[in-house]
């Protein structure tokens, strides 16, 4: 058995909301919020990088935790932005938390590599004990601040998060898990060596308004757990059209699915677990009933995990 022992998360200080964003784009900024449901953003400062990201929410992880970086027996690292093709970031936040020579794996996964990492994670754990899952994101080096890429640049944002798991104990246990990945519309969404992101943002919402339920209709089913008894619905933060479509068509009530899309907007694999350590910040300690994380990105890549009382 594994469990969630805690959550973190970083979030650089700059913040760009939609007149700075709208002015760049010559997007309204009414029609951003409106679009997306985003009203504000994150960017990176010049000295931050991917891994330096990562290393603070591992810290702030490991705070949260009561745990020391001594404790971690393996480094999963997920980011869709990392600044080069290799060496990944992975390592470079173990060595930032004084733990050279622990294993770090790279997930190049946007959007749902923090979802496949803790599920990894909760299989990896009874043989490395405790698997520090890092998202960290700097998309708003991926956009282009321009007329033309009005599309993608309004949604994008930066941050990092992070999660621990481990075999021993925690604040909830992991239930179970469900992971897909598709390359048939590998196409819609993705980051070439050069040139800005690119994304066919409807196709991308109707894949992911099919697929997330889907995924976590099954998980759910195969638990006994009706999606009514959910008590909370932890979503990657992509578009707040996909988050109410993906909570209506499950009938799970809207308040229970957590968002903070409108301060962060999208930062890719990175908003699932800044999504957590928000939310898990408002509980006061207790673990309130299944919950219920689930993404969907680039890949095409997607899936659920079940989390429940101890």
């Amino acid at each position: 058995m594994a469990h969630l022992r805690g959550f973190g998360r970083c979030l650089p200080g700059r913040i760009v909301d939609n007149v700075e964003i709208g002015a760049l784009t010559g997007a309204d900024p009414a029609w951003i919020l409106q679009a997306s449901g985003i009203e504000q953003r994150r960017f990176a400062g010049e000295g931050d990088t991917v891994a330096s990201l990562g290393a603070s929410a591992a810290q702030d992880c490991l705070s949260a935790c009561g745990a020391a970086a001594s404790d971690i027996g393996l480094i999963l690292m997920s980011s869709g932005s990392a600044e080069r093709r290799f060496p990944g970031p992975a390592s470079a936040v173990g060595t930032a938390l004084g733990i050279g020579g622990v294993p770090a794996i790279d997930l190049p996964l946007a959007s749902a590599g923090s979802l496949f990492g803790m599920a990894l994670a909760a299989q990896l754990a009874p043989a490395y004990g405790n698997v520090l899952v890092v998202a960290s994101e700097i998309m708003s080096r991926t956009i282009s601040l321009t007329p033309e890429g009005r599309d993608t640049a309004i949604l994008f944002g930066d941050g990092a998060g992070a999660c621990l798991v481990s075999a021993a104990s925690g604040i909830a246990r992991v239930v179970d898990s469900e992971l897909h990945s598709d390359g048939e519309f590998a196409g819609i969404l993705r980051l070439n060596h050069t040139g800005p992101i690119e994304m066919d943002g409807k196709t991308v919402i109707l894949q992911a308004a099919r697929k997330m339920p889907r995924a976590i209709a099954d998980v759910l089913e195969r638990n006994q757990e009706p999606a009514s008894g959910v008590a909370a619905l932890l979503l990657h933060q992509a578009n707040l059209n996909l988050l109410t479509r993906v909570a209506q068509s499950l009938q799970i009530p809207g308040e229970r699915c957590f968002r903070n899309l409108h301060r962060y907007g999208n930062t890719s694999s990175a908003s699932l677990l800044i999504a957590a350590a928000e939310w898990w910040q408002e509980q006061n300690g207790v673990w309130p009933g299944p919950v219920v994380f689930a993404a969907f990105g680039a890949g095409l890549n997607w899936g659920a995990l079940l989390a429940a009382c101890l």
